[in-house]
């Protein structure tokens, strides 16, 4: 069975989505990131602007400014939503190695 497309968000998915619950242009979001994850997490603008393309057609953001060719987005509720979602949906995954992962040995 196919998955659905966004049923789970990669790191630079989450990342993006949680940076734009403030305003931010593309430039701003790579560094942003880079300084939330300590350089963990490393986005291109390559992925990032497909995936901002993408998030724009699943509303899950939007522009919320243009500056001659410069556009700045915001989380939309559907995003804040989806955001939630994989919160919920990695605490479970935290809980469930709580439960049976810690000392569980193979």
């Amino acid at each position: 069975m196919a998955r659905e497309k966004f049923q789970t968000l990669t790191e630079q998915m989450f990342y993006i989505l949680l940076c734009l619950q403030q305003e931010c242009c593309g430039v701003d979001i790579m560094e942003r990131v880079r300084q939330m994850t300590r350089d963990r997490v490393v986005i291109g603008p390559g992925t990032l602007y497909s995936l901002l393309e993408s998030f724009q057609q699943e509303d899950f953001i939007r522009v919320a400014r243009v500056e001659g060719r410069k556009k700045s987005y915001l989380i939309t509720p559907e995003g804040r939503r989806r955001l939630a979602e994989e919160v919920r949906r990695l605490r479970q995954q935290t809980e469930d190695y709580e439960t049976f992962g810690e000392g569980e040995q193979a």
